[in-house]
């Protein structure tokens, strides 16, 4: 066996990412992933060694030793200091239960980035400049000489707004946004850039493009702009080395000079762009350019202890769109569908005379008489355009600005438009794809993509509500709900840990989370089931990706939040106006639709819901963390919230207080009922359920947790009721009226094909795509069981309406499948365990004597088998298992 086993090394990451430039911690933490042919495979010991160079031959800084341990995620660096701006590699071996040996993985690096603030030599410039937002980008430029041949060199650069750095003629990186959305004041993060081969010895050139962005442009609100500042300005350090093992630093100082006379005459996130070819400043980014008409900059006194090392991924350009149509409506507007509702802007392709000015603008959706629909972006203009300067095909898309669309008007296009003429540019930040859901159900299988291309579009640094409109706003009560879905669809592991900083930067004193993360609202305002995100998304993260460095960064904010609810709820415990948003758009009928309630929550039932909910997180992340003084504290207090929730709104019939699915559905998902109670509450809710002909009536709160409520508690075939109603309301009603992301509404296009509230009508909002994170753990039945997957669970549900279903992971250990296929009498299983982890098979229905796997009985190859509840269990190890269950009913 041991040399039969083909054991290796792959995929490895530090701090949740591959090979990253510029982190801060003083003790990054490495992961890697096993390859094993044999089944059962556990690692048992490994050995890492970190070197100052990629070939190990010298250098050697720290090498672990062997160390019995299986643990291959997220292992602590433990040897000497780090230095500031240095790259390290590391590799790493391992030893399993086999006694099989990998060899050396493949090598992989971290750099540090810098970690004094003294080190900082660049100063802050701003160029002269209109105070007002939606002006023109600005150039920024400094010529400079190096003297001697280069070995490396970085850019450590940040800015007052956007950013777009430019080296000799060339833009640096594909990065979008720069420096990113963060609490500015707080923490603005720097990245880094590897240039070393934008540079030469001799002359050099040096610019930067600055947007408005976030911090001076509109957001927030249309009216409002320049939140964070009325100045935009330029931060960047080139630290060069040469071969004789000098160092020369080039910084951002006062002999820079600025143009605001550029192409760029309008930039704006919400009211787009416009582009002057004819005002193009050719070679202003190359040497030997005449700039002596530019003015000089001002160097800014701003403090640097805000700076901190971006620690996500950055927003890059992810695909290309074709228009699928492009014809005129009916009152002769000239449009183009993208076939798809999606987050970027159209690059354009145009040729004609000089000052012919090509107008795009941007919509989600047509009208009931097929015109271009743009009412729902209330005061966002969304609009790009672009003057021609005559020379030839051109070629235009905008840098600071992005637009939620599936249709695009087109004005004063010369000539005939073609599709060759418009391309998509899908953007959001670069989260690698982990997971995938499929059945037998099409209208499901678009639901999922659906829910998917909500993601896309609003993770667009930070975890927006909407893409389209004047918002576009970091949302808490979006993300807690569905933090569980995206981080099965993608991993956003680092995206969630950058956020989730600034959740706490913004809390305030009294432990209040605002409404929206980064806050541009003003005064810190809390409501329940926004501002639970404070722990939800911590615990979410730390179970997906086995992360307890998260619960430990954000345990205190976490415990400051549950506090200060105590402290607004008193001693009855019952936490009355703590909610403002209630169970938001939940679904109301009209008059005599159903005879059920009309689905309204009582608010503080709620907020009290919530409290108990965000006090048990804290208390299960004080057991994770060994605070047992915490554990102790936070237990009593959740009984007592229990028992106040259960005094005031729960009956002993099992009635609960508004009698809403909500109401019900909060307090079977949040432990707040006792056993005796749990059956009277759940044929509460599906005798609502029943009573709505079944259909759903949840909001933003409700909605996640309702279906897991009913499969938890026996009811699994009404779970799958409300998946596959296809009638309004429902999740498979927008996709039969033609959806291709979720929408904020589930009536955001009525069945007379009108639409909602103008002024609260998103096409592009993905808290309702919640419902993934269940067709994933239930249908599928891809479960955790121990965090970041470190034991499994595979607990399918099939049901007879669905032929199969199926889903893969890519956890922390590697890929994980459980899929079911029922083929008249048998229901046929694949399982998938990846290497250095354990799971617990839960087959349904059935009895040791049905099952086999791959054609032999179960009970001849598995030693841990039981039947308990009419399922049978198994406990595995890693492989690939393909069961068989005969007689399946």
């Amino acid at each position: 066996m041991v040399n039969s086993q083909k054991l290796a090394v792959y995929d490895l990451t530090c701090e949740h990412r591959a090979n990253p430039i510029g982190i801060e911690s003083k003790r990054p933490r490495l992961s890697w992933k096993i390859k094993a042919s044999e089944r059962n495979t556990v690692q048992n010991r490994y050995e890492i060694r970190v070197s100052e160079t990629a070939s190990f031959n010298k250098g050697i800084l720290w090498e672990s030793g062997k160390i019995n341990s299986s643990e291959s995620n997220l292992v602590a660096y433990d040897g000497p200091a780090l230095e500031s701006t240095k790259r390290y590699y590391w590799q790493v071996k391992i030893w399993d239960n086999n006694k099989a040996k990998s060899a050396w993985s493949e090598v992989a690096f971290w750099e540090m980035g810098i970690l004094n603030k003294n080190e900082w030599k660049a100063k802050w410039i701003e160029p002269i400049q209109d105070t007002l937002p939606n002006g023109p980008a600005i150039a920024l430029r400094k010529d400079f000489v190096l003297s001697k041949k280069i070995v490396r060199a970085r850019a450590y650069t940040t800015a007052h707004g956007l950013y777009e750095l430019h080296l000799n003629g060339k833009k640096v990186g594909d990065e979008l946004f720069t420096p990113g959305w963060t609490t500015y004041k707080k923490r603005l993060q720097y990245q880094v850039y590897d240039i070393t081969n934008l540079l030469k010895s001799g002359q050099n050139t040096m610019g930067a493009l600055l947007g408005d962005g976030w911090y001076k442009g509109n957001i927030g609100w249309a009216t409002q702009s320049g939140y964070y500042g009325r100045k935009i300005g330029l931060l960047c350090q080139l630290i060069v080395e040469y071969t004789d093992g000098t160092k020369e630093v080039i910084i951002t100082d006062k002999t820079w000079k600025g143009s605001t006379d550029g192409a760029i005459t309008l930039n704006s996130i919400y009211n787009g762009e416009s582009y002057n070819a004819l005002k193009e400043i050719n070679g202003w980014d190359k040497s030997g350019y005449n700039d002596k008409n530019w003015k000089n900059v001002q160097v800014a006194n701003y403090e640097l202890d805000n700076l901190v090392a971006t620690e996500s991924v950055p927003v890059k350009r992810i695909q290309e769109l074709n228009p699928v149509k492009i014809w005129k409506t009916p009152n002769g507007t000239l449009v183009a569908d993208m076939g798809q509702n999606m987050v970027g802007w159209v690059k354009l392709k145009v040729q004609g005379k000089a000052g012919t000015v090509v107008t795009l603008k941007y919509a989600e959706v047509l009208d009931k008489h097929g015109e271009f629909y743009t009412e729902n972006l209330r005061s966002a203009d969304a609009t790009t355009k672009y003057t021609l300067k005559g020379k030839g095909v051109e070629t235009y898309e905008p840098t600071f600005t992005f637009m939620g669309f599936q249709y695009v008007s087109i004005e004063g296009f010369p000539g005939e438009l073609k599709p060759e003429n418009l391309t998509g540019i899908v953007i959001h930040s670069d989260l690698k794809p982990s997971g995938t859901f499929e059945c037998s159900n099409t209208l499901i299988n678009q639901l999922q993509k659906n829910i998917q291309w909500g993601q896309k579009g609003n993770f667009l640094d930070i975890p927006t509500d909407c893409p389209q409109r004047d918002e576009r706003m970091g949302w808490t009560g979006d993300a807690q709900a569905f933090v569980r879905t995206a981080a099965y669809n993608m991993d956003v592991a680092a995206f969630f840990s950058k956020w989730l900083k600034d959740v706490g930067a913004e809390q305030d004193k009294k432990g209040a989370i605002p409404f929206v993360v980064p806050n541009v609202l003003g005064e810190v305002k809390t409501s329940a089931g926004w501002a639970d995100v404070v722990t939800i998304a911590p615990w979410t993260i730390y179970q997906v990706y086995g992360d307890k460095g998260i619960l430990e960064r954000q345990y205190p904010s976490m415990k400051k939040y549950v506090d200060y609810v105590r402290t607004a709820a008193g001693e009855n415990y019952i936490w009355k106006g703590g909610s403002v948003f209630g169970d938001w758009l939940f679904y109301k009928p009209g008059l005599g639709q159903f005879t059920v309630s009309d689905g309204h929550t009582n608010q503080d039932l709620i907020a009290t819901a919530f409290y108990a909910y965000s006090t048990k997180i804290l208390m299960m992340a004080a057991i994770e963390l060994g605070k047992e003084n915490d554990v102790k504290e936070y237990s009593a207090v959740f009984e007592k919230v229990k028992k106040a929730f259960n005094d005031n709104y729960v009956t002993p019939s099992g009635r609960i207080s508004s009698d809403s699915q909500t109401s019900y559905v909060l307090a079977l998902m949040f432990d707040l009922l006792s056993e005796e109670q749990k059956p009277k509450v759940v044929e509460h809710l599906v005798e609502n359920i029943k009573g709505r002909k079944d259909h759903l009536s949840t909001g933003f709160l409700g909605t996640p947790y309702i279906c897991h409520v009913l499969s938890d508690n026996g009811k699994t075939d009404v779970a799958y009721d409300l998946l596959l109603q296809e009638e309004f309301p429902s999740w498979l009603y927008p996709v039969k009226m033609g959806a291709t992301t979720i929408w904020e509404r589930w009536d955001g296009i009525k069945t007379d094909s009108t639409f909602q509230n103008k002024g609260m009508n998103s096409f592009n909002h993905y808290a309702y795509g919640a419902v993934g994170d269940w067709m994933y753990r239930v249908a599928a039945g891809l479960e955790i069981g121990k965090p970041g997957y470190k034991k499994i669970i595979i607990q399918p549900h099939p049901d007879a309406r669905l032929g199969y279903a199926k889903a893969t992971y890519e956890s922390v250990y590697g890929k994980i499948e459980s899929g079911w296929k029922i083929e008249k009498d048998h229901l046929k299983m694949k399982v998938v365990i990846p290497p250095n982890t354990t799971a617990k098979i839960i087959l349904p229905n059935t009895k040791i004597a049905n099952v086999s796997e791959r054609g032999k009985p179960i009970s001849k190859i598995f030693n841990n088998t039981l039947e308990s509840d009419g399922n049978v269990e198994l406990e595995v190890g890693s492989g690939d298992y393909e069961f068989d269950i005969n007689r399946f009913k």
